[in-house]
């Protein structure tokens, strides 16, 4: 015969788990923490307005918070010794230092001055002789104000919360159950001061840290948006070297075929290998296939055209023109046939920087610089600074927005890290800066080695 467990208790209602978790709070903010160290940092004054202050008086003034709390220290210590009048000695001195104390405990141990500051309150108020009102003589009345209003600033809105909860409940206690009855009743002054003074410190409170939590956003959102840049720029260029590759690959596998029938009774060693390339090259263009083949997106179509090279620059220029941009093109150095890779990243190149005069520079010249030198390919695309607005101009049949793309083309779409992407993969270097005309300058070098194979038909 099995038997039914037993839970060891009851279950619980949900409001005692309110009560319990309420209670953790208080436990926690006010309890728990009330002998901990924590010293007032000095004032950040490298933000804001300040920050263009000499380093120097901007050192001097980080110590303004710890100035102004002595400050009212001092205050409630010449208020507790106006009230004292003629009084001289151990209660004079007691009455007088105590509440400035619990000011200054503030500095230190923040939750530990509010204790300080309530439970002196009624020992303050006795030598005082009730003579100001009770339960808060005038000087622990000030000084109950200034530890409320510095420890909600040191500590989050929660804690001032429990702290004003817990100066009225003592104040309805000591008020009602302790002597003093008959004397002027500050408890509701007090309660009313500190609860406007806490809300304002509380809501300021609020508001910095939906700030911060909207500004550490932003900055996730800048990374985030960066790296996906950067994703959809590498994608971009695997989907054009795809291209590339696989057209060449194809161009070995039917080459490798023909080869054997342009030779008269070519020996079998001759037709074996030339199977073997072909054999090879189709392999390796199904591998590429399958592996860069993912990067393309389900909606992606292969242009119909062949990917473009420096030779059309032109076309591209003049299409720049149409759309109103002042284009100045110079080519220097023997002009030779170079890798496609490195033909296409370079019209890319060029292609970006001019849309981006035509959107950032509106009305500025620019001039294109293509330069074959011995060990590679330069790039500079230069503009002038922004002269205004530009006038649509007409747009070429056959071409996007901007008149600059062909209907299939993608340029590098995300400006200078798609240019720093290419050159990269080249293994190049680049430049992106500002004239000093006001103007920006784009410089590339991509290496190309001299001693290239080429395919033999």
């Amino acid at each position: 015969m099995t038997s039914t467990p037993r839970t060891s208790e009851p279950s619980r209602s949900p409001e005692l788990r309110l009560t319990l978790k309420a209670l953790g709070g208080l436990r926690a903010d006010l309890i728990d923490d009330a002998l901990a160290y924590r010293p007032l940092p000095r004032l950040d004054l490298s933000r804001g307005r300040l920050r263009f202050l000499p380093e120097r008086i901007r050192d001097e003034l980080g110590v303004l918070p710890h100035l102004t709390v002595g400050l009212g220290a001092l205050i409630v210590f010449l208020l507790g010794i106006e009230r004292a009048g003629d009084a001289i000695g151990p209660v004079a001195f007691v009455y007088a230092v105590v509440p400035a104390v619990a000011v200054l405990l503030t500095l230190f141990r923040p939750v530990l001055a509010f204790w300080v500051s309530l439970v002196s309150t009624p020992f303050i108020a006795y030598l005082g002789s009730y003579g100001d009102g009770w339960p808060w003589a005038p000087n622990s009345f000030a000084a109950q104000l200034l530890v409320l209003v510095v420890v909600a600033l040191r500590t989050r809105p929660r804690t001032a919360g429990w702290m004003w909860l817990v100066t009225a409940g003592y104040a309805l206690l000591v008020s009602v159950f302790v002597g003093g009855v008959g004397y002027g009743n500050d408890a509701l002054p007090l309660l009313f001061t500190a609860g406007v003074c806490l809300l304002l410190v509380t809501t300021s409170q609020v508001r910095r840290q939906a700030a911060r939590e909207v500004t550490a956003q932003q900055s996730v959102t800048a990374v985030e948006r960066s790296k996906r840049t950067q994703l959809e720029e590498r994608t971009t260029i695997a989907r054009e070297l795809h291209d590339v590759v696989a057209h060449h690959m194809s161009v070995v596998a039917i080459q490798a075929e023909a080869a054997p029938y342009r030779v008269e009774n070519p020996p079998p060693e001759l037709e074996q290998a030339f199977v073997t390339i072909r054999e090879n090259a189709v392999a390796a263009l199904t591998e590429l296939r399958r592996i860069l083949g993912v990067v393309r997106a389900e909606d992606y179509e292969a242009p119909d055209a062949p990917q473009p090279t420096l030779a059309d620059l032109d076309a591209l220029v003049a299409n720049v023109r149409e759309a109103g941009l002042e284009v100045e093109t110079t080519v220097t150095g023997a002009v030779r046939e170079l890798p496609q890779g490195v033909e296409l990243s370079a019209y890319r190149i060029v292609q970006e920087a001019l849309s981006n005069v035509l959107r950032h520079a509106p009305g500025a010249a620019a001039r294109v610089e293509v330069s074959h030198v011995l060990g590679g390919l330069g790039v500079r695309v230069v503009n002038g600074p922004a002269r205004g607005l530009v006038k649509p101009a007409r747009q070429p049949a056959g071409t996007s927005e901007g008149g600059l793309r062909p209907p299939h083309a993608t340029g590098a779409g995300h400006g200078i890290t798609g240019m720093r992407e290419r050159v990269a993969m080249l293994g190049g270097e680049m430049t992106a800066e500002a004239t000093p005309d006001g103007g920006y300058e784009v410089a590339v070098f991509v290496p190309v080695s001299t001693h290239r194979e080429e395919p033999q038909p």
